[in-house]
């Protein structure tokens, strides 16, 4: 029962590993508030922990401060804001538009900033913590996804930031950094994978993508959910603008050695 009597906050909270991040903490006694900008998906995952659901858009300043405001007067306070909100950026950046640009800075910085500056002053009183979720692309970069990449480099240094200003006023933040995870985000692009290899499912789409990965699969959002809560908890007291990968080690392959695997 770590977050008895804790209450969290999580933006993008109605799928994936925001939805699994909740029922953890639900489980574990805690009381939990879901943001996002599409209340059906959050229903679904309220009516089965019992959470409150605040239909508000993390990047809007205006929106978050009144989701916060209904958080805290609902339970008297917010102990943790687990930043989850966010999306795709992807496409060449020779022909990357100035709207898909501006949209992966609004869905993965932006609700990331809006969110952190709108629950900091209840966290500073409360003595709180913030996990940003990121990916390994925030650490390396992929291809052509370079809105993606450069948003999620963004969001680590916006967690150490936060962790380098607020850490004195005993406010903790931390990234998770997650590789492939079996989402129903990441099955779309699986898709796209089936259609240029001819593979015959997604499960084997997500098995050529972690072939080179030492563990030789994909996170399920459970596994993800076990770092941030681990983050979240009081068990990481000391633990500050840490960035946690969740990759199965796919940050440790020396690419150029790929070469000799047998």
């Amino acid at each position: 029962m770590r977050f008895k009597n804790k209450t969290a906050l999580i933006t993008g909270g109605g799928t994936g590993i925001g939805a699994a991040v909740a029922r953890r903490i639900s489980q574990e006694g805690g009381n939990v508030a879901l943001v996002g900008r599409r209340p059906e998906p959050l229903r679904s995952v309220a009516d089965e922990i019992g959470a409150t659901i605040v239909a508000a858009d993390a990047a809007d300043g205006a929106a978050m401060k009144g989701a916060v405001e209904k958080v805290v007067d609902i339970y008297g306070g917010l102990d943790i804001l687990i930043a989850n909100a966010g999306g795709h950026g992807v496409g060449p950046t020779v022909s990357m538009s100035d709207e898909t640009w501006d949209l992966a800075v609004r869905l993965n910085l932006n609700t990331a900033f809006v969110s952190a500056r709108e629950s900091l002053p209840h966290l500073i009183n409360s003595q709180g913590n913030i996990v940003v979720l990121a990916s390994i692309a925030g650490l390396f970069a992929g291809p052509n996804a370079a809105g993606y990449v450069t948003m999620k480099h963004g969001c680590i240094g916006l967690a150490k930031s936060l962790a380098r200003d607020y850490g004195r006023k005993g406010v903790r933040t931390n990234t998770v950094c997650p590789g492939w995870v079996t989402t129903a985000m990441a099955d779309e692009q699986m898709e796209f994978i089936v259609e240029k290899y001819k593979l015959n499912s997604v499960e084997e789409a997500y098995a050529l993508v972690t072939k080179d990965v030492p563990l030789g699969r994909p996170a399920t959002a459970k596994d993800v959910a076990s770092a941030v809560c681990f983050l979240a908890s009081g068990e990481a007291s000391m633990i500050n603008g840490a960035v946690l990968t969740v990759d199965g080690g796919a940050g440790t392959v020396d690419l150029p050695t790929l070469a000799f695997v047998e």
